[in-house]
């Protein structure tokens, strides 16, 4: 997949099957979207183009603690080349960008710059200022367009109210299940190993200390999880806590995790984590015998829970 920083380094083409998005989760609506544009540019012997944007234009718009991102860009462009797409266009959003009327978009984007001969869209997408775009209106001016479009039909794009809401939702609740079914894939975030109090080895679950890679990424909800954890392109089990300790005074917020059967040195080194359940909220412990007795369950139930997911994995 070629990827474009800005509108200068694309080069129009001859028969360009087109698709717009922000495309935060590549979710499996997204994937929808993705497979029939993919799908199209094979039909019609075209090129697949992805055009998104980047800030995602509500940080630009409403501030930029207004929310936090499911993807990285990185991630972000990493998945849409998973998909077989050709061509990702990543236009810079500005307030000035976001006063581009509808037509103009169509016209100067769309038509001259890029050669669009079909759009494929997904259901109740708008674009241009006011989101005065829509399908609505591109199929009533068809003809003076000269492109064809396509939406994506409502059911297959919400058929399990799939969006990038409902999965920020659901990890706000804990429900890291949830947003793994609306995301085809386990909610993740890499983060680098840093020292930490060393309290886990005392209590005979040594954890690895995680600062998170990227600030502006959306993190679960205070709690214990059950996680993989990628390391130096191996995966390991282990449980997550995330939150602030309360058994132990005066420490800050933390993601710390336990990787089980695992006994490597990796500060300094980037990981990934992936959320696969959520086990049970933060609780304050009368003491640290209490704390290593929970600890001993949470690690009976994580292991359940990875056996059953290796299953489940393996036999699908």
């Amino acid at each position: 997949m070629k990827v474009y920083n800005s509108f200068d380094e694309f080069t129009r083409l001859p028969n360009a099957i087109v698709t717009i998005g922000t495309f935060d989760g590549v979710h499996l609506g997204h994937r929808k979207i993705l497979s029939r544009l993919k799908e199209t540019s094979n039909e019609e012997k075209g090129e697949s183009v992805v055009i998104t944007f980047w800030p995602h234009p509500r940080k630009v718009l409403q501030g930029a603690d207004s929310f936090k991102l499911l993807l990285t860009l990185e991630e972000k462009i990493e998945l849409i080349a998973s998909c077989g797409v050709d061509h990702l266009l990543l236009i810079p959003f500005t307030k000035e960008f976001s006063s581009t009327t509808s037509e103009d978009f169509i016209q100067k984007i769309l038509i001259d710059k890029i050669g669009t001969k079909k759009l494929v869209i997904g259901y109740d997408h708008k674009f241009g200022k006011n989101r005065e775009g829509s399908f609505e209106y591109l199929k009533e001016n068809a003809s003076r367009i000269g492109f064809q479009v396509e939406e994506i039909p409502r059911e297959d794009i919400e058929h399990n109210a799939i969006s990038s809401t409902a999965i920020r939702e659901a990890l706000s609740q804990n429900n890291v299940s949830k947003a793994t079914t609306l995301l085809g894939r386990p909610y993740s975030i890499k983060g680098k190993v840093v020292e930490g109090n060393k309290l886990g080895r005392e209590l005979g679950y040594p954890t690895a200390n995680i600062e998170v890679e990227d600030p502006e990424k959306i993190l679960p909800a205070d709690g214990i999880y059950t996680v993989f954890v990628k390391e130096a392109g191996k995966l390991y089990g282990g449980m997550l806590s995330l939150g602030f300790n309360p058994t132990v005074e005066g420490k800050g917020r933390s993601m710390e995790v336990h990787i089980f059967d695992f006994n490597k040195n990796i500060y300094g080194e980037t990981v990934e984590v992936s959320f696969l359940e959520f086990l049970r909220f933060e609780a304050k412990f009368p003491d640290l015998d209490a704390l290593i007795h929970q600890l001993k369950e949470d690690e009976k139930q994580s292991r359940a829970i990875l056996e059953n997911y290796n299953k489940t994995y393996h036999n699908s």
